[in-house]
């Protein structure tokens, strides 16, 4: 993962919250909250990724305390800038390895962001730093879509997900080694300004085996956090695994 003043630095930043208004929502972001509430109980919880706070702020509105991990400085200080932002304890550092004090009844990871561990290591790595910080009981939760690999053709690796007058997006996939790119082209003042952004994808299996490694077990999988079920047409899932008390 690059630091802070890379793929998420200032420039990103500023912009961040606005970029991600319909994930904002209060339907999407309450049934996360829901979930992870009731997940941490009376316990503290732990976000990986923390970014600037679109889960982290209301679940520690419902009384869950919240502290987070995140490479970040300049996402971390628009988090610390919003209301009951400065109550929530912030780590900088990778989350893939970055230790921070105590035990907690749930670590959870949203919004793909397992996928910005571009390495197969840096992700199984992940998953034994988040079964370090749980308590015996507690579950590690991930939020992240299934690979789109079945929209390729022969010959083909990207496939858009938004177009519009002033703005393109699409992924780029290696199905090799599974390494994607997420590109923006902007047009600002008649000029096309790109960025991107590199991910690792990772299929639910995969994931599984990562868990086992870190000694957790699967508990739910559903396709999203209303806890619909998942199948073979879900386009994502939201996984927990739990860290056995025995």
């Amino acid at each position: 993962m690059e630091d802070e003043d890379g793929y998420f630095g200032e420039s990103i930043a500023a912009t961040y919250d606005e970029s991600v208004a319909d994930m904002s929502r209060p339907d999407v972001v309450n049934p996360a909250v829901d979930v992870l509430a009731e997940l941490a109980g009376d316990g503290p919880a732990l976000e990986l990724g923390i970014g600037t706070g679109r889960i982290a702020l209301p679940l520690a509105r419902r009384g869950v305390p919240v502290h987070g991990i995140d490479l970040s400085r300049a996402m971390a200080a628009r988090l610390h800038a919003k209301p009951g932002g400065d109550a929530i304890g912030v780590t900088i550092g990778d989350f893939a390895t970055t230790r921070v004090a105590g035990t907690y009844a749930v670590a959870y990871l949203v919004f793909n962001t397992i996928n910005n561990l571009t390495t197969q290591d840096a992700q199984v790595a992940c998953f034994r730093n988040a079964a370090d910080h749980l308590e015996p009981g507690g579950c590690f939760v991930i939020e992240v879509g299934v690979p789109d690999l079945r929209r390729l053709p022969p010959g083909q690796s990207a496939v858009p997900f938004h177009i519009s007058p002033t703005r393109w997006a699409f992924d780029t996939y290696d199905v090799a080694t599974q390494a994607m790119s997420s590109h923006y082209v902007t047009i600002v003042d008649g000029r096309a300004e790109h960025s991107s952004i590199p991910f690792r994808y990772v299929w639910p299996a995969e994931l599984d085996l990562m868990a086992q490694l870190a000694g957790l077990r699967l508990r739910d999988r559903w396709e999203g956090w209303a806890r619909t079920p998942f199948t073979s047409e879900s386009r994502r899932h939201v996984s927990v695994w739990e860290k056995p008390s025995d």
